[in-house]
């Protein structure tokens, strides 16, 4: 019917009839009716006119049905239906990756910290016998699911929609953290060490202990800072970076091979602004020809460089239009990231702000991460599906890669990018753009005003592992406190492209632990599970922990590319 709102008209039940192509092989399809949107449902009328076409000469013919019955009935009338293979990309609304920027990042923020609120509260309900805070755990992520509404998370809401919702998330952003808090201390005890808590499996620094927390020790290690060319060259071991007069990165070498990731005369780390009005639904749609007008923001009102802590700095301050920007360019020793964190004052009307970085990468394809996995998209534009694909959708990093040397580009609260590929005699560039702000005045006529900050990494010298790896670390930094005692972990997973995406108590209150696992690299590989407590055993339930009539047992994991496993672990 082309609607999620049918009113069962007759226009519209002969559009169904008309349109429906398995009309060969299958005799029903299903109707979406009432009003939707968050609105009423179906109405009187609705089942009025479906009552009038149950049985009407000429048309098809209208039942009620419960949706099960709908889909076994389907099934058995298409039981080898066709399959669709890759991305359901659809050609509409692509603003909404971007729009309202300050409730996307209080979801990314909010979903981690209850993340590690669970992690943290389980190990001190486990190691220290603290009770579990099921039902605040439970109003938290109620509330955080609430607001991923579709006209919430996507931006398209009115002004004060987002403006309560902004509100709601940051409260629960304080509470999460406060669990996270007063668990961490539980597990430290009292006493004045360093003890650092690292609630990743993945993208680990020295000495930290995955799903636990060990005694920090002090280090001598630094990254060199040094003026060049008008510029700053940071240095570690790993990466040389070298910032001109500008502020823009006009190389980044990976010193393993020696590639330099930038192409030599376009520099990336490129601000640029363009004109973004949509012709129709403003906070909803990009359209192609925004592209048409781009101002490449290179001008500088300050530029700064210090060496704090270990880390190499560079502070850059840029004003246009009517905001302005300051970014802060970090090396830390022993990292392959560099980290740009940027402060924005935004105060445009129908703008798009972008990051673009040009990388000397012949990559046929960017993997783009989605939950538990990522996405592989084409950097051509062959075909028209391929061209469509002019802004698309991330979570935590986008690779670019050739057969032995990548890179990525890694975030903390940004969901939008666009790739191309441009082709200068024998040379193939792909450049990859961040969408990090919009303007839309529909409906909210000050969509994004104020401050925003967003942080992003340049990941140079990367494969699938080590960018997945540090997109979970930018997301899930670890944490210090003051106290006495490391904290082992309750589990340790082994094995190649194996994550651990969560570990909490079992919902219904048992005290069991879940651990959620899930292959990351989109490859076959095995691995084991290891129980750092008492237990009675391991087995399979359902994402949701329901039992399954046959479960598998044990701590061997045996995974296909991108599965998820969710395992039970009972307390003795």
């Amino acid at each position: 019917m082309d609607t999620y709102n049918s009113q069962l008209s007759g226009m519209e039940v002969a559009k169904a009839s008309r349109q429906f192509k398995e009309n060969r092989v299958a005799t029903m399809s299903i109707a979406p009716v009432g009003w939707g949107d968050g609105g009423g449902g179906t109405t009187r009328e609705m089942t009025g006119k479906a009552a009038r076409m149950a049985s009407l000469e000429g048309a098809a013919r209208v039942e009620w049905k419960h949706p099960d019955d709908f889909f076994d009935d389907a099934k058995a009338e298409l039981p080898d239906p066709a399959v669709w293979v890759g991305e359901l990309y659809l050609e509409l609304h692509r603003g909404t990756l971007t729009s309202q920027h300050a409730t996307k990042a209080l979801h990314r923020w909010a979903e981690q910290a209850l993340i590690e609120a669970e992690l943290w509260a389980a190990t001190a309900a486990v190691r220290r016998g603290t009770p579990y805070p099921h039902d605040e755990l439970d109003r938290l992520w109620q509330l955080v699911l609430l607001h991923e509404f579709h006209d919430i998370l996507p931006g398209t809401s009115i002004a004060w929609v987002h403006r309560e919702a902004v509100e709601v998330l940051g409260g629960v952003l304080d509470d999460a953290r406060g669990i996270s808090d007063a668990a961490r201390r539980a597990l430290a005890g009292e006493g004045d060490r360093r003890i650092r808590f690292t609630p990743t499996s993945v993208g680990l620094g020295a000495g930290a202990v995955a799903l636990g927390a060990a005694a920090v020790d002090a280090s001598d290690a630094a990254a060199t800072l040094t003026e060049e060319d008008g510029g700053f060259r940071l240095e570690n071991e790993l990466v040389s970076i070298l910032v001109s007069a500008e502020g823009l990165i006009t190389s980044a070498v990976d010193r393993a091979s020696g590639r330099d990731a930038i192409p030599a005369g376009r520099p990336a780390n490129l601000f640029q602004l363009h004109q973004d009005f949509p012709n129709m639904w403003d906070a909803w749609d990009i359209d192609r020809y925004y592209r048409n007008r781009v101002e490449d923001l290179t001008g500088v009102s300050s530029i700064s460089a210090s060496v704090e802590g270990g880390a190499a700095v560079v502070v850059v301050e840029r004003a246009f239009s009517e905001s302005r920007l300051t970014q802060t360019i970090v090396l830390q020793p022993g990292s392959r990231t560099v980290l740009l964190r940027n402060d924005i004052d935004w105060h445009e009307t129908e703008k798009l702000l972008k990051l673009a970085f040009p990388l000397d990468v012949f990559a046929r394809e960017t993997l783009a991460e989605t939950q538990f996995g990522f996405q592989r998209r084409a950097t051509h534009v062959n075909t028209s599906w391929e061209a469509a694909k002019f802004e698309t959708s991330m979570h935590r990093f986008v690779l670019a890669q050739e057969e032995d040397f990548g890179v990525a580009l890694v975030n903390d609260s940004i969901y939008g990018y666009d790739t191309s590929r441009e082709v200068e005699g024998d040379d193939v560039t792909t450049t990859v753009r961040l969408s990090l702000l919009r303007a839309p005045r529909f409906p909210d006529p000050e969509t994004d005003h104020g401050s925003h900050e967003i942080e992003v990494g340049l990941v140079v010298g990367a494969d699938a592992a080590i960018a997945t790896a540090e997109g979970i670390r930018m997301n899930a930094l670890p944490t210090e406190v003051r106290g006495a005692d490391e904290v082992e972990p309750l589990v340790r997973v082994t094995g190649p492209g194996i994550v651990v995406s969560s570990v909490k108590l079992a919902d219904d209150r048992s005290g069991d632990v879940i651990v959620r696992v899930y292959e990351s690299l989109g490859r076959r590989t095995t691995g084991e599970v290891e129980v750092g407590f008492p237990h009675d055993g391991i087995r399979e339930v359902t994402l949701i922990e329901d039992e399954l009539d046959e479960p598998r047992t044990g701590g061997a994991l045996n995974l296909r590319p991108f599965e998820v496993r969710t395992l039970r672990i009972s307390r003795s």
